[in-house]
């Protein structure tokens, strides 16, 4: 092979080819794939900052479901002890109405017992007067033996 003007010529195009290339498109096409290479890393990082994000939140949504729920359990345990109290409370009020209720029927009893035993005596007296007239045959005059049948109607 000899060493003729048209493979210097080559050589030289081909020199000033690598040259522009290097120059005007090597350059662009270098920056265009660090920018590419930058997009993509800052993507990866935003990625593993929004996963950690997202590991935060569901930790923080995790801890205020545990505190919602000791909260709740808390206020049901509140609420059992108050109905715990009202019903002890209704339970004392039934009792002491029932106490009420009691005493003023004894009383009544007691009224009832007082009024009968009177109607006993007054109902004695005159069977003891009549008695009293039969055996006698004479009648006995209630208003002028009215203290002696005082007396009677006493110790009965």
């Amino acid at each position: 092979m000899s060493f003729n003007l048209t493979f210097i010529g080559q050589m030289i195009a081909f020199a000033v080819f690598v040259w522009l290339t290097m120059r005007y498109v090597w350059t662009p096409i270098t920056k265009a794939m660090e920018e590419r290479q930058k997009k993509i890393a800052d993507g990866l990082s935003a990625a593993d900052r929004a996963n950690r994000d997202l590991e935060l939140a569901q930790e923080k949504a995790a801890q205020e479901l545990r505190e919602a729920k000791q909260k709740a359990a808390e206020i049901i345990d509140q609420a059992n002890k108050r109905s715990a109290r009202l019903v002890d409370e209704a339970k004392e009020n039934a009792r002491v109405e029932g106490e009420r209720i009691l005493a003023q029927a004894s009383a009544e009893i007691e009224r009832e017992q007082n009024r009968a035993k009177e109607a006993l005596r007054a109902e004695l007296a005159s069977l003891v007067i009549a008695g009293a007239e039969k055996i006698l045959e004479t009648s006995v005059d209630a208003k002028a033996h009215s203290e002696m049948l005082d007396k009677l109607s006493a110790q009965l």
